[in-house]
């Protein structure tokens, strides 16, 4: 699996892990290293079947091995315990760690998650596996759509391009994304909240297209012990789009949990 640490490398400094939604990549992640790596230990990696982790994923495939990848890197690294933090994709493997493995989480932060599927975005991914049908190229062209507000997409013309281009060069392949999918809309979490206890902290987009903000809120009241917080603009990527408000918030909330335990 391709990783990378950085940050602080003390013994005693937390540690916070990273895990991106259904692109998988690392580099997500961009705009919040800076700031994360003055006061933790930072994990980002490619999640298995993404970037430069590549294999070839089973048809079985589940969110349990997402979880169990995430064990792994960390079993790997000597890591017992740390900070996750997980946008979509990667917060329904947390909650999923959380629930299977709650020893090797400190806390937990989902954003722009939710317990079970909304029909709003079980139909949004079926229009993207419909896209994936006809091509990769199709798919690729209509994921800022889903992910961006459109005033911002009309001002990163340009970016957005040059994002597109690196998708085009990274794409995880139609196998490994639609395995992806599969587990990802076969996951309910729904019976399993109020089993985790542990710390954490629900974020999300009010303008997020593909989940619906009212699905975070409902995920952040079946948690035990949980924070809300609904920030007004941003999409569903609003770590990309707006990331100064998200990390501001993000930061904050670590500091009071690190500083609690």
């Amino acid at each position: 699996m391709a990783y990378r640490v950085s940050g602080r490398d003390e013994p005693d400094v937390p540690t916070v892990l990273l895990s991106s939604g259904l692109g998988g990549v690392a580099s997500y992640w961009r705009p919040q290293l800076t700031r994360l790596e003055r006061d933790y230990r930072v994990i980002v990696y490619d999640q298995r079947g993404t970037g430069g982790s590549s294999a070839q994923l089973p048809d079985d495939y589940t969110m349990d091995m997402m979880a169990q990848e995430v064990v792994q890197l960390l079993d790997h690294l000597g890591i017992q315990s740390c900070h996750l933090v997980g946008h979509a994709l990667g917060g329904i493997i947390g909650l999923t760690l959380a629930e299977l493995y709650p020893q090797r989480l400190l806390s937990l932060v989902v954003i722009n998650g939710w317990a079970a599927l909304s029909p709003h975005t079980q139909r949004c991914f079926e229009v993207r596996r419909n896209l994936l049908s006809i091509s990769a190229e199709a798919y690729l062209q209509a994921q800022p759509c889903f992910l961006y507000p459109a005033d911002w997409l009309a001002q990163h013309v340009e970016e957005m391009a040059e994002e597109e281009l690196l998708q085009r060069q990274h794409f995880q392949g139609e196998h490994n994304l639609r395995r992806r999918l599969a587990a990802l809309m076969a996951v309910d979490l729904s019976a399993s909240l109020q089993k985790i206890t542990l710390p954490c902290f629900v974020m999300c987009s009010k303008d997020d297209l593909l989940v619906p903000w009212m699905c975070s809120e409902q995920l952040a009241e079946g948690l035990i012990n949980s924070q809300f917080s609904l920030i007004a603009y941003g999409g569903h990527a609003m770590t990309v789009t707006d990331p100064v408000p998200f990390t501001d918030q993000l930061i904050h909330w670590l500091e009071s949990v690190t500083t609690s335990q």
